[in-house]
């Protein structure tokens, strides 16, 4: 086999999904570039409602990106100073950023051990007076234990934001991510499951006052020119971004359906020498990422490197334990299982184009670094 023609392999590739989509992305653009309408046009308001009645959600507002999805959110539940927010440690940073934008406290939970998603079991401890939502992470696009969350918010009164951001498609006792909770945020960042050639998001809800005010909120605070009825900010959604998520919306699910395939076939060849992610019975993995845990996590990404095949941590420093975030006054061992899985765990490449032969260059690799392991230690 000739490995050249197999490396360098990237986490993912988006020039090869590019050249199967790029007739349609293209006709789609110019559509746009017809019509004169760059903002808030037809586009993003034929995104709004497909993605919306894609998750099961009654409504959908397209924003600038992620994270403006979670601000918004919090600003849409009137959640500012004083207020606390419970939500995971181990995540991306803007999780807790949003939380802190608004002026709430994040307030950080431990996570399952199996499925590195908040531990409801943990989390009533964590609730205080203070207390007024939940921001659960559907990680790497595994759907949280949101039955038992949704139960604890209920009996404490409390608004459940859904990290959906990883986890478009991903269902949960036949319902999916983002129509659960009372508001669903997402990021179409290029590399996520479904990609913008750029930045954008969207919000979901099933709530029409919660529609309604984040309407406003995304554009100055203003339903109508001029008149602002509340401070808001500039978080549109443009018309190019949506126009290109109309089009790969539609290989959604052929995509998440080769994600699985090919996460099937990692766990199938290395579940006997190294942690794979478990997928419980209840639950729905996209796999946004797929992540592998062992001890010599460092070595291994070192190994792979050398042969070209790209790896990844997500993510190595748990909020907590983040300068940013060091008023909040954590430490190292406040929550173990996400700082032990922050120095265990290890993307490998995951994405639709990945073909076999490279799968298998990739776990070939893995095996023999295994092995080579096993003999130093024997």
């Amino acid at each position: 086999m000739n490995n050249n023609k197999l490396t360098p392999i990237p986490m993912v590739d988006l020039k090869e999904e590019l050249k199967l989509l790029r007739t349609p992305i293209l006709e789609m653009i110019m559509e746009v570039l017809d019509s004169g309408n760059y903002v808030l046009g037809e586009k993003g308001e034929k995104l709004e409602e497909l993605v919306a009645n894609y998750t099961g959600a009654t409504y959908g507002l397209g924003v600038a990106n992620g994270t403006d999805a979670l601000v918004l959110a919090l600003k849409a539940l009137n959640i500012a100073s004083g207020d606390e927010v419970i939500t995971s440690p181990f995540t991306f940073f803007a999780t807790g950023e949003a939380i802190a934008e608004v002026g709430a406290r994040p307030v950080f939970v431990d996570i399952e051990e199996e499925s590195y998603n908040i531990d409801p079991s943990k989390m009533e401890a964590a609730i205080t007076p203070n207390t007024k939502a939940i921001i659960v992470i559907h990680l790497y696009g595994k759907a949280a234990n949101m039955k038992e969350i949704m139960a604890i918010a209920q009996k404490h009164e409390l608004f459940v934001i859904e990290d959906a951001c990883q986890a478009i498609g991903t269902e949960y006792e036949g319902k999916r991510v983002g129509s659960i909770g009372d508001i669903g945020c997402f990021s179409f960042f290029p590399s996520k499951n479904l990609g913008a050639l750029g930045d954008a998001g969207l919000i979901t809800t099933n709530q029409k006052e919660i529609y309604e005010r984040i309407a406003k909120l995304r554009n100055h605070g203003s339903d109508k020119k001029y008149h602002h009825s509340l401070i808001g900010m500039n978080s549109r959604l443009d018309e190019f971004q949506a126009a290109i998520l109309l089009v790969k919306l539609y290989y959604l699910d052929i995509f998440l359906h080769k994600r699985k395939e090919v996460a099937k076939r990692y766990t199938a060849n290395l579940r006997d020498i190294l942690l794979t992610p478990a997928v419980p019975d209840d639950r729905e993995h996209t796999f946004h990422q797929y992540c592998i845990e062992l001890d010599s996590r460092d070595a291994l990404a070192a190994e792979l490197n050398k042969k070209e095949i790209a790896s990844a941590i997500y993510y190595p420093i748990p909020l907590h334990l983040q300068k940013a975030f060091h008023y909040l006054q954590y430490k190292e061992g406040d929550f173990p299982i996400a700082e032990k899985a922050a120095k265990r765990i290890l993307a490998l490449p995951i994405y639709p184009m990945l073909t076999f032969q490279q799968q298998d260059f990739i776990i070939s690799a893995i095996q023999a670094y295994m092995k080579d392991q096993e003999n130093t230690n024997s």
